[in-house]
């Protein structure tokens, strides 16, 4: 039994757009981007968080009692949080009855998420469906990572990762034999848009593609479409012309942007950059979907 911890932010069961077959995703705390349209911003520190959900909130003050580091207090009739000075003791999470505050992050053995995986095992029998290890970025836990891909290998399960690829190729070359399937997130090919929009250039990121897809593991392409900042005709022909580089990748996931995630921001006490753009719709991707066909591509649209 591996006593090997990771940080684990999120267990999500029944997935059917995030590999072959019916999954479960594991969710890795820690990323080295900060993508501006990012939809788990909850997974972005490798530290756990507080969350302050404002509609759960009955206003009863017993989360102030318990804060011995007078980090919560009312301001305007509303519970205001100073998380300069809270040292994530989680004891007015225990003391919120309606659970308008919680702690985002716990620390689990390999063993402990094998337990919660292994519940859906008759699931990934039926539909050769297995278990999809994302975040925030898991290569941001790589030893834990590599821990729970061989455990789960060891007990007969299908694997598979998502990642943006921002690690050494020295932190994923050992891994990458422990999954039988790769979604690849691209956020735009020109590098120094990359880093306007994430924080960090792109050169690791489409380097590290070239790598895997030669190595000739199974990769799927994924992008998120967000108005403005990758979107036009220039961004979608770069990401073909790119993805018919890679050996034997024929299938690229278009995520359209959406809204979904804008409220995590404030319960985590942040900024949301992209507040006022509209999302897309499935019809807004045509262009892509044909553009992808000329270049022998198989685009999906995941919603």
């Amino acid at each position: 039994m591996s006593e090997r911890q990771g940080l684990i932010f999120d267990i999500q069961r029944y997935s059917i757009h995030d590999g072959p077959g019916i999954r479960t995703l594991v969710f890795l705390k820690g990323c080295p981007l900060r993508c501006l349209w990012c939809s788990n911003p909850e997974g972005q520190e490798i530290q756990p968080e507080l969350a302050f959900r404002r509609a759960l909130c009955i206003g009863c003050g017993e989360c102030i009692g318990v804060c011995s580091f007078r980090a919560i207090r009312f301001k305007d009739t509303s519970l205001d949080i100073d998380r300069r000075k809270c040292n994530l003791c989680g004891e007015c999470a225990k003391a919120c009855a309606p659970e308008a505050l919680s702690i985002i992050g716990r620390w689990m053995t390999v063993e402990q998420v094998l337990k919660e995986v292994e519940r859906d095992l008759v699931f990934y029998e039926a539909s050769r469906g297995g278990i999809t290890v994302s975040g925030g970025e898991p290569f941001a836990q790589p030893r834990f990572l590599e821990a729970l891909l061989k455990a789960c290998k060891a007990r007969g399960m299908a694997t598979a990762i998502e990642t943006g690829g921002y690690a050494s190729w020295h932190t994923l070359e050992p891994i990458i034999p422990y999954a039988d399937f790769i979604l690849y997130d691209i956020k735009h090919i020109n590098s120094l848009r990359h880093r306007q929009l994430t924080g960090v250039s792109n050169e690791r990121t489409l380097e590290n593609a070239r790598r895997i897809a030669g190595l000739g593991f199974p990769l799927a392409i994924r992008y998120a479409v967000i108005p403005g900042f990758n979107d036009g005709p220039e961004d979608r022909e770069a990401l073909f012309r790119f993805s018919n580089t890679l050996l034997g990748v024929k299938r690229i996931d278009l995520l359209p942007y959406h809204r979904l995630g804008e409220s995590k921001y404030t319960m985590l006490g942040r900024d949301y950059a992209l507040r006022g753009v509209k999302p897309l719709a499935r019809q807004d991707l045509e262009s892509w979907v044909q553009g992808a066909k000329e270049r022998d591509l198989e685009v999906h649209i995941i919603m």
